[in-house]
């Protein structure tokens, strides 16, 4: 719920228990990022978000990496060599994604700061593709930071942001881009 035009509550319930978020991300005046308690591991990581279109915030959704690729594909198709180009530098990120294996760890990425990190100049230089789509480069970032250090802790092998990011680039048919967004496990 709103009240008096603050921001709405991450909390949810499951199974009639209260779920209560480790922390929350005010991305921008659009978007909320909240992070959970998983339930793979210690330090395994649940994502969630709402989103403010007009007026109204929307439910509580679990991102999904197909939600995040087609956003993608959109901007791919408006502004291909800056894609590639913020696509390249995802990749980057993702090669230096690491697991949680401590609360120290953990809660330095529950801090915005950490999220940020470097990214403004990635923000700014990237702002034009906020155009295009549904989704900020803004979330986008700090989203896949989110996925990519989930993916990691809960399989330090774990590749398949990674294939995403590398089928995006290359311009592989929808099939496979939606087919390689969609094949992780059910949450």
């Amino acid at each position: 719920m709103t009240i008096n035009n603050q921001l709405p509550t991450m909390e949810f319930r499951k199974e009639g228990q209260l779920i209560k978020p480790l922390s929350v991300f005010k991305v921008n005046s659009h978007f909320l990022i909240g992070v959970y308690q998983g339930s793979l591991s210690k330090y395994d990581i649940l994502i969630k978000y709402r989103q403010k279109n007009e007026d109204k915030w929307s439910r509580i959704r679990t991102p999904k990496h197909v939600h995040w690729a087609v956003d993608i594909m959109i901007k791919m198709h408006s502004e291909p060599k800056t894609t590639k180009d913020f696509l390249d530098f995802l990749t980057e990120v993702w090669g230096k994604a690491k697991p949680l294996k401590n609360d120290k760890e953990r809660d330095k990425l529950l801090k915005l700061s950490s999220l940020l990190k470097a990214n403004k100049n990635e923000i700014e230089k990237y702002k034009n593709l906020s155009k295009q789509g549904e989704y900020s480069v803004n979330f986008l970032i700090m989203l896949a930071k989110l996925l990519m250090v989930q993916e990691k802790t809960n399989l330090e092998t774990a590749y398949m942001f990674k294939k995403l990011l590398d089928a995006l680039k290359s311009g592989n048919d929808i099939f496979s881009i939606i087919s390689t967004a969609t094949h992780n496990g059910r949450r």
